[in-house]
């Protein structure tokens, strides 16, 4: 999986991992996940139990999730179109406690973001539609599932819309906490 491991500015903790791709004129190939190398370069022990992959719209926004039982490390990437992708520190005691850090994920560059336990996380369709995988290193909680709403004047993520533009949201993100009330990690 030749990777390199590349600290986010805001959160060195969240992590883009970018794979070396083997291109020629048939085409390309990259190895897309090796625990072995990923737990060498990352530090990260925790294997992984649950893959999950989502389809969404233009200007779909799905997030800011997080479950305060079986709390789950997420491994991210998209394989067709692009999003933006965001991941909140909610852990008290974490000295990026309350920040936020973004990246943007495509089937073009080929990025993933290790986003580890204690998170919200979220992202937005950029492109006409995305596919969205990802890898969990715990199971859906669904009665311990929490979110954050998307737009929290606390927060304040520059969610990359066009100007006057409003994401698409369902009714349960719509509803989110926002910064001040949402359970946070100790």
């Amino acid at each position: 999986m030749s990777i390199t491991v590349i600290p986010t500015k805001e959160i060195p903790e969240v992590l883009i991992i970018e794979p070396k791709v083997f291109g020629d004129i048939r085409g390309w190939f990259f190895e897309s996940f090796n625990q072995k190398e990923f737990s060498e370069k990352t530090g990260v022990q925790t294997p992984f139990v649950q893959d999950n992959h989502s389809v969404s719209k233009q200007f779909i926004l799905r997030g800011l999730h997080y479950q305060t039982e079986q709390t789950q490390g997420k491994l991210v990437r998209v394989t067709q179109g692009r999003v933006f992708d965001v991941a909140v520190d909610l852990r008290i005691c974490s000295p990026t406690f309350g920040k936020w850090t973004g990246v943007e994920l495509s089937a073009e560059n080929h990025r993933q973001l290790w986003i580890p336990e204690g998170f919200a996380h979220g992202f937005i369709v950029l492109s006409e539609a995305a596919h969205f995988l990802y890898k969990t290193t715990d199971y859906w909680h669904p009665t311990s599932e929490q979110c954050i709403v998307w737009n929290d004047h606390t927060l304040n993520i520059d969610w990359h819309l066009p100007a006057g533009r409003e994401p698409i949201v369902n009714s349960k993100d719509a509803l989110g906490k926002n910064w001040e009330t949402a359970i946070k990690f100790k």
